[in-house]
């Protein structure tokens, strides 16, 4: 059966006549009616746009409308769609995550206990040391170590406004501004967290917290590859990451594939480099003799060059490394020997950074379903 022909402007004149209530003037003039009216046939549809979400006039405005439109056309079939302007508007104006980070820097590790932590703490304060502004985000969830690292084991924190949003105030240490999960939970108990309850704490830590204008944004990632490490590239657009091991095949077995995860075509990570902690044993007193209790160099130096990396810095292990970390001093922060390693580290971090910031486009938030 043929119908008369239904045309966009006797939608629109149809529309004229429905009047939001309270206003004085019809949803044409409020310019409620987007500019998207669909004719097929007898079918009809387009989308009215309301102030918020939740307008009280909705159900009854989207029934008048409908029968407006059958006045005019009677066979009509319509469809009518909603899109609010407050919730279009707060979509626009979420704020960028860390607007004021240059570099965002994770350190990783294949497996637990190579020092991952010990080296990101270290190389925060050396970057600290040498005029950088510098956070520090313990991601670690599952065995955040940094607190105790810095001395912050008792910190209670503390939020204030800025822009109209409440903000963590990250606390401070040697320079560097520094969070970690650990700040929140009891350091005596173990912190059982189910993958999406880590994830939103930890996004907690990046988005809600005022980290500032930083030259480097430092994250310690948990071992392994994890929920966490997926919250992380999709939350951030990472500058690069470090990777770090020992000369145990073991742990170089991990560390493949870490590098292999950052690598994956779906993540598109750069690995800035390798960190070859506790490379050898030295004794304090010895400090020229090497013991390489793991294994020596060429293992580490062998899985660089199987992926064209450079070994950023081989640490040695030293005795008050360790005990200066759980002093709440990192070790890079005296005049020895072994900080020297640290700021070492810190000079080839800055060189490498550099060089993948001259030579690559930013990184882009990695995008999963």
């Amino acid at each position: 059966m043929a119908y008369d022909t239904i045309y966009p402007a006797l939608i629109t004149d149809a529309l004229s006549t429905v009047r939001y209530p309270g206003s004085g003037k019809n949803i044409v003039e409020l310019g409620m009616l987007a500019d998207d009216i669909r004719i097929d046939g007898n079918r009809v549809s387009f989308t009215l746009i309301f102030e918020k979400p939740t307008d009280p006039f909705k159900a009854s405005l989207l029934k008048t409308a409908e029968a407006a439109i059958h006045l005019k056309a009677p066979h009509a079939e319509v469809s009518i769609n909603t899109s609010s302007r407050k919730s279009e508007a707060t979509a626009q104006q979420k704020p960028p995550v860390l607007p004021g980070v240059k570099n965002i820097v994770g350190v990783s590790s294949g497996k637990g206990g190579v020092g991952k932590s010990t080296v990101a703490s270290n190389l925060a304060v050396a970057l600290a040391a040498e005029g950088y502004s510098v956070g520090l985000l313990d991601a670690d969830i599952f065995g955040p170590s940094v607190p105790k690292i810095f001395g912050l084991e008792n910190v209670q924190l503390y939020m204030h406004e800025v822009d109209g949003r409440n903000l963590i105030i990250p606390a401070e240490a040697y320079g560097v501004k520094v969070l970690s999960i650990g700040f929140v939970i009891d350091p005596g108990s173990a912190a059982v967290w189910r993958g999406a309850m880590a994830s939103n704490a930890l996004r907690q830590l990046i988005e809600q917290a005022d980290w500032g204008e930083l030259d480097y944004f430092i994250i310690d990632m948990p071992p392994g590859t994890s929920d966490i490490h997926l919250t992380l590239v999709q939350t951030l657009g990472l500058t690069g990451a470090i990777v770090v091991t020992t000369p145990q095949q073991i742990a170089l077995a991990d560390a493949r594939k870490g590098i292999a995860m950052f690598r994956d075509e779906k993540i598109n990570v750069p690995v800035l480099g390798i960190v070859d902690n506790m490379a050898w044993f030295t004794p304090e007193k010895h400090p020229d003799e090497q013991y390489y209790l793991f294994g020596k160099e060429g293992a580490v130096a062998a899985l660089a060059d199987e992926f064209a990396l450079p070994v950023l810095a081989r640490i040695p292990l030293v005795a008050s490394v360790g005990e200066h970390s759980d002093n709440g001093t990192p070790i890079v922060l005296e005049n020895s020997v072994s900080a020297q390693f640290f700021m070492h580290l810190a000079h080839e971090v800055i060189d490498v950074v550099d060089r993948r910031n001259n030579s690559l486009p930013p990184t882009q938030k990695v995008n999963i379903n």
